[in-house]
């Protein structure tokens, strides 16, 4: 089964999809697209590594997450990603224009390939107001439309708002 968790900023997430991947039974490998570049990023990940299992694995990839998902999928293993708009702010910030549409697609076309269980975790960005500046509305259109792509092919699609899951697509939880 593949899941896409979506909320907004501590909106209860991230602590729904490490609970998921606990209750799913499976191995877990948690994947972390953040790069801790300043004190307070650096908070945020020692908090989400507090709450992890040490039993968990970790990958740390910022960029090409296709390719990881490849090499880590198995039929009886979760992985579990946060967050997809880290990924995508990594690759808007990269000098190479081509390499986001080039990720995302590899993301898109190869997921339903993938064995075992994926759940995706996503800031949801656009119930806002349009934010001033280019490369702001860029990254709010970016991620609308890889939510909106990735929730066609996910069986599972839950809004998280203040700790409580409201299930969009699939089984309540």
């Amino acid at each position: 089964m593949q899941q896409l968790i979506l909320g907004g900023a501590r909106s209860g997430k991230s602590r729904l999809a490490e609970k998921l991947a606990t209750d799913s039974g499976l191995d877990v490998v948690y994947i972390a697209t953040s790069q801790p570049l300043d004190g307070e990023m650096n908070q945020r990940v020692a908090l989400h590594r507090k709450r992890r299992p040490e039993e968990w694995g970790l990958v740390e990839e910022p960029l090409e997450l296709a390719r990881v998902l490849k090499e880590h999928a198995q039929p009886e293993r979760c992985l579990l990603v946060d967050c997809l708009t880290l990924w995508l702010t990594n690759l808007l910030m990269l000098e190479d224009s081509q390499r986001l549409s080039h990720e995302r697609d590899a993301l898109l076309e190869g997921l339903a390939a993938l064995p075992g269980e994926i759940i995706f975790v996503s800031n949801e960005t656009g119930m806002g107001v349009v934010p001033l500046g280019e490369l702001t509305r860029r990254y709010v259109d970016e991620a609308g439309w890889l939510h909106q792509a990735l929730a066609e092919q996910c069986q599972r699609v839950v809004l998280t708002v203040a700790g409580l899951p409201m299930t969009l697509k699939g089984s309540a939880l």
